[in-house]
């Protein structure tokens, strides 16, 4: 068996997703999610004129051989582009090996570890009032686990309360500016959390998003400000590339920490597994270079008794999500699964076997990761250009988003 062809395809079913689409000589093909936020004609570039060509030829089932050669083949190493594409080719590999196996991507990483995916939905509102809608809006779409995000007083616009894009006067869109405060936020966020606590009781598991916003100091404080509110985890409380920084809120809180969405490599994590200063592993199957990498970096983490809690946002494609929710099922060191849903184009676009039902998901048994692209549903949804917001202070200074 070869590869014959590896093309991409970019459709925006609400928002914008880079799938790769790998073909046999058998006929038998492979999709896997190549999407990047904001940089996404990067990614397609990065496939299309660089990797592509090179997997014209090569035997599909040498999965790891393939990695490998993308990843110390191009010399530069690492990065979110790069990652990305490799992702895209080492899901779309997996998905054809277990379609020959004629078996769900699962039962080859060892078989499933336990029946159903436990997953955590968003609730977000601009005041509390608003926020406990959205909070019983979760619950009834039978969510167990929910992150709380909410407007902080005297700011417009702030992450998880999501503004309108802007536009030039020309129309070419521009990234929607938010507003910070850290000094407003750290006063009322545990405000939030006594009030959600209050109105939904001690047994919600809560979560909350920091989103790299804070020092290690603030973070200790907020940690250590949330404790009495029992939180399943804090997320990305500090900006993780300053992994030393850990040590300080680890240090100061025993509430539990998230980190990693923005990792691509297991070299990132290195000193936050070692050193137990994180409980879950943040990372995405479509930025971390794939089932293959990800799947070591959960053995490695579970080692120290870290748990998985794959990124599994709005942009993270069907195709993605299928290939998270595999790994969730066949790993034991398994936490939580991040679950946001799709909008009906982009179900009616990727068409999947994966299943959520009462607050948990479950792969489905179709050979391979179980999702089709319909190709003539996705050309009804061109690419749309578009921007992840940026984050500034009152004077103006440009702050991590």
């Amino acid at each position: 068996m070869k590869i014959v062809d590896a093309s991409v395809v970019v459709a925006s079913p609400g928002r914008n997703f880079v799938t790769l689409r790998i073909t046999t000589d058998d006929g038998v093909t492979g999709l896997g999610d190549a999407t990047l936020n904001g940089r996404e004609l990067a990614v397609v570039s990065y496939l299309r004129d660089h990797v592509a060509p090179l997997l014209i030829g090569l035997d599909p089932h040498r999965i790891e051989d393939t990695w490998q050669l993308l990843y110390r083949g191009a010399y530069w190493r690492r990065g979110p582009v790069t990652m990305a594409a490799i992702a895209a080719v080492d899901v779309a590999l997996w998905d054809i090996k277990a379609k020959v196996a004629n078996l769900p991507l699962y039962q080859l990483l060892g078989g499933a570890s336990r029946e159903r995916v436990r997953t955590y939905g968003h609730a977000n509102g601009r005041d509390l009032p608003e926020l406990f809608e959205s909070v019983r809006e979760r619950l009834d779409q039978g969510y167990k686990s929910i992150r709380i995000q909410t407007g902080v007083p005297g700011l417009k616009r702030v992450y998880g309360v999501h503004g309108e894009p802007e536009v030039t006067p020309d129309g070419h869109p521009r990234p929607l500016v938010e507003d910070w405060d850290t000094a407003a936020y750290l006063r009322h966020i545990p405000t939030v959390f006594e009030a959600v606590r209050s109105e939904f009781g001690a047994e919600l598991p809560l979560l909350h998003d920091a989103h790299h916003r804070l020092s290690p100091q603030q973070a200790a404080r907020l940690g250590k400000d949330l404790e009495p509110y029992d939180l399943f985890w804090l997320e990305d409380c500090t900006p993780a590339e300053n992994q030393e920084g850990l040590r300080l809120v680890r240090s100061h809180t025993t509430t539990p920490l998230a980190i990693g969405e923005v990792f691509n490599t297991i070299h990132d994590f290195r000193t936050l597994v070692n050193e137990q200063l994180i409980d879950y592993v943040r990372a995405a199957v479509t930025h971390f270079g794939g089932v293959s990498p990800l799947k070591k970096l959960f053995d490695f983490a579970a080692q120290q008794q870290i748990k998985t809690a794959i990124h599994g946002p709005e942009d993270i494609s069907p195709v993605g999500m299928a290939a998270a929710i595999h790994l969730d099922l066949a790993i034991h060191n398994f936490g939580i699964q991040e679950y946001a849903g799709y909008t009906a184009a982009t179900e009616e676009v990727f068409r999947h076997a994966f299943t959520f039902d009462d607050g948990y998901l479950h792969p489905g048994e179709a050979p391979g990761i179980g999702v089709e692209l319909d190709d003539e549903l996705a050309a009804a949804y061109p690419y749309v250009p578009a921007y992840l917001p940026v984050n500034r202070l009152a004077d103006g200074t440009v702050h991590d988003w």
